[in-house]
Parts: structure tokens; sequence; C-alpha cells
């Protein structure tokens, strides 16, 4: 398969028709990553706590509000069956209540513990107030969580949002590089990327090198960043606290403010992918080559 047929595979029309005509007509949208406090195993706590920071996010006019990988359940399970027990379903009743705060014309990026008949997936649910956009499910797995959840189908998504092309992928997805320029490929206008980054050593006043990353992938592809990720620790784990809005050059524009981040994206640059007078980020690749 090529770059070119792996990106179109990463379309997926909105399941409720949105459709990218309604954006913006400045070609701006304010994003939000958020990063409320999240307990394992506190499914019912977990969620009041995701309903109140996307409520707040409504009081600020977000039109993308992103919060963490495994949001609802937490992330350092002791085994499959633990992490069973803090799973929901796509069709849970109790995600009324995140979406029925979800301001009109925007959407919210949550990632869960998804129960599917019996499998197990590490999934991020795309919401807005009138329905359920996507779910998708990480196909790239970190250290133990091969041996808690299934793999995912597609290497990210992109969906149609109210303000244009939504991309969605989670944490370890965007260490590889393949996965934001496919997503980037398919026509997305900006990628949510709830994530838990374990904190690492790393040279003194350098950002974490999964930070670094995403702004590599998004200066590659003129591709905007919305990422949210923990805060503290859980069972020994300390988080990077690595929640950022990255635009379409690579620069972070807001980083962790008050455990979130909020900041203007321009989509119109981001879909600009010419590099004037003489190149273009999409048009000059050698496809053929790689």
């Amino acid at each position: 398969m090529t770059e070119d047929e792996g990106a179109r595979g990463a379309v997926r029309p909105s399941r409720s028709g949105v459709s990218s005509a309604s954006a913006p007509a400045d070609g701006m949208i304010r994003a939000i990553a958020l990063s409320p406090e999240i307990v394992l195993g506190d499914v019912e706590g977990n969620l009041a706590r995701i309903r109140d920071a996307v409520s707040a996010a409504a009081r600020r006019q977000a039109q993308l509000i992103v919060l963490p990988e495994l949001a609802t359940s937490g992330y350092v399970f002791a085994d499959r069956d633990e992490a069973w027990g803090a799973a929901i379903a796509a069709d849970d009743p109790r995600w009324v209540g995140v979406r029925e705060v979800i301001p009109e014309d925007a959407v919210v990026v949550v990632g869960y513990a998804e129960r599917a008949d019996q499998q197990l997936f590490n999934s991020a649910a795309v919401l807005t107030r009138s329905t359920r956009l996507a779910d998708y499910r990480k196909s790239h797995l970190w250290g133990t969580e091969t041996l808690v959840f299934d793999r995912g189908a597609e290497a990210g998504i992109v969906v149609d949002a109210p303000f244009g092309r939504l991309g969605v992928a989670l944490c370890y997805d965007n260490e590889f590089p393949e996965v934001p320029r496919r997503i980037a490929l398919a026509g997305a206008d900006v990628l949510a990327l709830p994530v838990n980054w374990p904190l690492v050593s790393r040279p003194d006043g350098e950002h974490a090198p999964e930070l670094i990353q995403a702004m590599a992938a998004a200066r590659s592809s003129r591709l905007p960043v919305v990422i949210a990720d923990r805060w503290g620790s859980e069972r020994g784990v300390d988080w990077t606290d690595g929640t950022a809005i990255i635009d379409e050059q690579g620069w972070i524009i807001a980083f962790r403010a008050v455990m979130g981040a909020t900041a203007h994206l321009s989509l119109t640059a981001a879909r600009d992918k010419a590099l004037a007078p003489h190149n273009h980020l999409f048009d000059d690749r050698r496809a053929e080559l790689y």
C-alpha cells in the first residue's frame, strides 16, 4: 500500500453528516486542551470531572476541546480484568451527561477504556452536543498496554467537524511519523492528540521527547496539534504534564496553563501547504522513492 493509499484509508465521514462547509469564516478556531484530575478506577468521578471541565471550556467559547487518554478510567492497570472493570461502552448512557454540556458547533475528544463485546480498546470518543461523530481505537500500544488492550484497526482517523476536518490519534500513535503524515494527507486541518506521557529524563531546559516529536510532525505537514496530557502520578508513574497546543509551523503557542492550554489556531494557514515561491510540502514528496 502506498502512502497516499494509506492516507485515503484514514478518511471517515461523519455519522451525523456534519460538513466542513460550516468552518469559521475567518479560518480561526479556539482550541482548548484540558487535564482534569483523573483517578484510577473512579469512572463516575472522572466523568463528573470531565463534564465540569467541558462546561468551563464552553464558557471560554471553545470550538475544539481535547482531554487526556483514558480520562474516564485512569491508565496504570494491574491487568486486563481491572481495566475491564473500569471500561465503558460507546453507547453507555452516561455519555449523555458529557454531551449535553458541549457548546453548539464544538467538538470534544476524550480518551476512554472501551468495552466492545469481548474486546477492550484504548479509545477516543469524538463527540458533539447532538451526536457521536466517531470512536478511534488506538493501534500502536505502548508497554504493558499490549497485555491489557486489543489493537485498533486504523492508524488515526479523520472526521468532518463543524469547523473543518479533524484528525484523531492517541499518544504512542504519534511517535510513528507515518501516522500524523497519513492524517494530514487525508485532509485534516488539526490533530487532536489525547496522551498519557510517562515522565522520562532529559537534559535541563529541553522539552519532553514526545513533545518534540509532535512539534516536528506539525511542522513537516503544517498540521496543528492539540495535546492533552496527564499531570501528577499514578501507581508510581509520574506524568510529563505535557499539555500543549502546537501551531502549523511547529511552535508551541500554549502550554500547561493551569492544568490546560488555550489558543487560537489558523486553519487557513494550516491548509496552505505551499512554501513560496518554489516548494510545496505535499507536492514535493517523492513517494515513489520511499
